[in-house]
């Protein structure tokens, strides 16, 4: 009898699962039909997991940064840091700034989907893409290239950029984006942020971008009075996946990692810190793999990788050495 009970409940689970997967898969169903097709189960379960409620792919065994154990590709320990390769789109196009000045952009390519797969084949499981147009507007701008990388990127895209509204966060989850990075709406109405990490459990994450110690917002048009420290320790046990930390004044500059910012920070909250802004070298990565066990999740690099002067494959065996 015991044994009957215990089947038909794990009978309505999986029915339960599969029926909140189908309807959050739909944009992307195509594709896992395809590469169910053609036996790839690896890639697969990788889509059908991104396709999850952020709250039920941790309890499949996806924690925010992850991947899933036995979907193929490295999974990222404890003392391991992500490396997220960054797409910057502007006008469809794939660009870099240089302080996060519109006004200064350098054009990489004019398609991001196809970047995104030079990043994957590099040995990525995870990308930072920002919707810069999108970061001034308020809203969604690129939508039509952010839907190509999530369709042709094997792993997880974490995503920012006018995301502001509820419907806003929903989209994206719905588009296939792991997470969603929200940066002015956490200034300006951080209750806002707070219900959305509590509706999509491990699937927010919270930019605190410096200049001078103080957070930018309006995609980093205006600086407030605010410093970076406090408004982080306002989202402590709020439920965010983590903390984007960006360094303004060395983004797309190659000057290297603020990584005493960067370390500060993580030390003085309870919330993972992504280091963002700078990267110049296999030096910085390797430096902020050694201090992983202070709370360091991941390093996000952009200008870099574009500029040959960090080789990815190599940034990513470093980082899940140390």
């Amino acid at each position: 009898y015991e044994f009957l009970c215990d089947c038909f409940v794990s009978c309505v689970e999986i029915f339960w699962v599969c029926n909140f997967t189908l309807k959050r898969a739909k944009p992307m169903g195509w594709r896992c039909s395809r590469d169910f097709w053609s036996g790839d189960r690896d890639v697969l379960a990788t889509h059908a997991t991104r396709a999850l409620h952020p709250s039920t792919r941790s309890l499949l065994g996806y924690h925010p940064g992850g991947r899933v154990e036995g979907a193929g590709g490295q999974s990222i320990g404890d003392n391991s840091m992500i490396v997220f390769p960054a797409i910057d789109l502007k006008a469809g196009e794939v660009v870099r700034l240089a302080e996060g000045d519109m006004h200064r952009a350098t054009v990489y390519g004019d398609n991001p989907a196809a970047q995104a797969m030079i990043f994957a084949e590099a040995g990525a499981q995870h990308l930072h893409v920002v919707d810069l147009d999108g970061s001034f507007a308020g809203e969604g701008r690129n939508v039509e290239a952010v839907k190509a990388i999530v369709e042709a990127f094997p792993g997880y895209v974490q995503l920012g950029g006018g995301i502001r509204t509820p419907e806003a966060v929903e989209a994206w989850f719905n588009l296939g984006v792991a997470r969603v990075v929200m940066g002015s709406a956490a200034l300006k109405d951080p209750e806002f942020v707070k219900e959305m990490a509590k509706e999509w459990e491990g699937g927010i994450v919270v930019a605190v971008d410096a200049k001078d110690g103080m957070v930018a917002t309006e995609g980093w048009a205006e600086v407030s009075d605010v410093p970076v420290v406090d408004l982080a320790r306002r989202f402590e046990d709020a439920g965010v996946a983590s903390l984007l930390f960006t360094d303004i004044g060395r983004d797309g500059m190659l000057k290297g990692c603020n990584i005493d910012a960067t370390l500060d920070l993580a030390r003085r909250v309870d919330i993972p810190v992504i280091a963002s802004g700078g990267v110049k070298g296999l030096d910085d990565i390797h430096v902020l793999s050694l201090n992983a066990h202070e709370g360091i999740e991941g390093v996000i690099t952009g200008r870099a990788l574009y500029e040959g002067r960090l080789d990815l494959a190599a940034a990513i065996a470093m980082a899940g050495r140390e």
